[in-house]
């Protein structure tokens, strides 16, 4: 019989995970499980991707505010910070925040706007373009602001992050300003020590903050990229990736991931005898067009993943086809030229007028978003995710 379903998603419940279990054997067990009480057949290229908390929770990849302060004290000393273009989120960079607060002298809090880099919104564009403000051109101190757009409560959350962010500075009796600028080069007018706190675009930041003159530079992936008094840490991305988990504590992005990858995939084969892709993921790179908000505060989707999840996906259009190549036939007539278009189709479709309009995003973005849309972020219960299909087209 004809198959008449393509791409199949399942989130999968697994036990709470906590520091020091085996997230591998219990990754392994949850997928074999369910395949038992679910029925399913495993295939070579089906995916298990795995959310990255529950990895850096097994890791016991975890820092308080102490930690974070002590390492920004050993690298800032008594320096005014500037600390630049954070996101606004509570989740995110309130703890962050606090210990920076906690290690520093005196700090400079500079925001961008009308929005931070993710898509959170201090201001409406439209607020900006009533009062004559461009955010490209115009540095705000934290009175202009206000003169020119009163209170902002965030739509969703209820929180003026100004306020908010203040508060947490206040809590450890740090002196503090905050500034409203687009342009690095602004908080060299107020100091030349910075911490930029930008995810996506910090190379660029420091870039600039180095070619005009600032003398010490610094980003969230360099803070707690080596244990502080026995602290998680993560080498490659810092506090980058990070959550608040207690009052005064952060859960990391978890590190070393590609040997628990590899590991999981040796051990579904051994048990499936099949050949499984596996990932760990994070947030899933899309964009909300209501709150716009860009789902991306972890510095990468995924921080590790198996062979066959490398590169972009290679497909054609069947709209294209059917509309152009095919558009004089129907039917199965026109179903057996798309079949055969698409198994004799290039191994590389890069400009190909038969390949436009299919999304142009790594493997590994594209099933991230869509293992955290299935996952979701609260109370599913499914951090573990098994795709079956994916790979498919329409000739399988």
């Amino acid at each position: 019989m004809e198959r008449v379903v393509g791409t199949v998603v399942r989130g999968l419940r697994c036990p709470i995970i906590n520091e020091g279990d085996n997230i591998e054997q219990i990754v392994v067990d949850s997928v074999l499980e369910a395949s038992k009480v679910e029925n399913i057949s495993f295939q070579d290229k089906d995916i298990v991707s795995i959310t990255e908390s529950i990895v850096a929770r097994a890791q016991g990849n975890y820092a308080t505010i102490d930690h974070i302060a002590k390492d920004i004290e050993t690298k800032f000393g008594d320096d005014t910070i500037g600390v630049i273009f954070p996101i606004l989120s509570r989740n995110r960079f309130g703890n962050c925040l606090r210990g920076i607060a906690k290690g520093a002298k005196k700090i400079v809090l500079m925001l961008s706007y009308p929005s931070d880099e993710v898509g959170n919104h201090l201001v409406e564009l439209d607020r900006l373009d009533e009062k004559g403000v461009n955010p490209w051109t115009d540095v705000l101190t934290e009175e202009e602001f206000r003169a020119h757009f009163g209170d902002n409560k965030h739509p969703f959350t209820g929180v003026d992050y100004i306020e908010y962010y203040k508060s947490l500075m206040d809590e450890f009796g740090v002196e503090h300003e905050v500034i409203f600028s687009n342009n690095a080069k602004t908080i060299l007018d107020y100091t030349k020590t910075v911490l930029t706190c930008d995810i996506h675009t910090r190379f660029r930041s420091k870039r600039i903050l180095e070619a005009n003159g600032a003398i010490k530079i610094y980003s969230l992936d360099d803070i707690l990229t080596e244990s502080i008094d026995g602290s998680g840490y993560n080498e490659q991305f810092g506090l980058l990736g990070a959550n608040k988990a207690q009052e005064d504590s952060i859960k990391l992005f978890p590190h070393n991931c590609q040997p628990v990858v590899d590991n999981i995939q040796a051990m579904l084969k051994k048990e499936t005898g099949k050949h499984i892709e596996v990932m760990i993921y994070g947030d899933g790179a899309f964009k909300d067009p209501v709150g716009k908000i860009w789902e991306l505060a972890d510095p990468v989707v995924s921080p590790a993943y198996t062979g066959g999840l490398d590169g972009i996906p290679n497909e054609v259009k069947l709209k294209y086809l059917a509309d152009n190549d095919f558009s004089d036939l129907r039917g199965e007539e026109l179903k057996k030229a798309v079949s055969a278009y698409i198994e004799k189709k290039a191994t590389d479709l890069m400009g190909s007028m038969a390949s436009q309009g299919t999304t142009p995003r790594k493997l590994t973005d594209l099933i991230g978003s869509l293992s955290d849309l299935t996952s979701g972020s609260g109370d599913k219960g499914t951090p573990i995710v098994f795709i079956q299909g994916y790979f498919d087209n329409y000739t399988n």
